[in-house]
């Protein structure tokens, strides 16, 4: 079974939001430090795709933190057949209002969902692991993705 090429985006083709600050989620339970995680270093994005993109990579990254060694996270995603869970190989986005889903159905078969930012349903939920390996977890490889794409502020000329 082979494994998802992480992408690298070019910095220059997302926006620059300059020091507008991530909004913080709001978790009724969650410990300040929880969402400190989940918000540390972001800056919000003009492309509305990319900042769903961006905040959906956060709450997959910490919806992992809570799994077990022989789970990983699956998807329930508006439009899918059958029992229309997902499991996630990558999440992306074509901006400026494109969400990019792709995977495998509950019969291993290819899935790519393809979502406007403004419908984007998703429920995130625990999938038993493949025995023959070790759990995925992608929210690592998002999150490594939205860090190397935070667009730092322009300065002015």
């Amino acid at each position: 079974m082979s494994q998802a090429k992480t992408v690298v985006a070019p910095p220059e083709m997302f926006a620059d939001c300059g020091e507008a600050p991530c909004p913080e989620p709001v978790l009724p339970g969650a410990p300040p430090e929880r969402i400190r995680a989940m918000t540390d270093g972001v800056r919000m994005r003009d492309n509305p795709a990319e900042w769903a993109f961006v905040r959906l990579s956060k709450l997959i990254d910490d919806f992992e933190k809570g799994l077990n060694p022989d789970e990983e996270v699956g998807a329930t995603v508006v439009g899918l057949p059958g029992d229309a869970t997902l499991k996630f190989d990558e999440v992306g986005f074509w901006g400026p209002d494109l969400l990019l889903f792709s995977g495998k159905n509950a019969d291993g078969k290819a899935v790519r969902v393809i979502q406007h930012y403004e419908a984007l349903n998703v429920t995130l939920s625990a999938t038993k692991k493949p025995e023959e390996r070790e759990a995925r977890r992608i929210g690592f490889q998002l999150s490594e993705l939205v860090e190397k794409t935070n667009p730092g502020p322009k300065t002015k000329a």
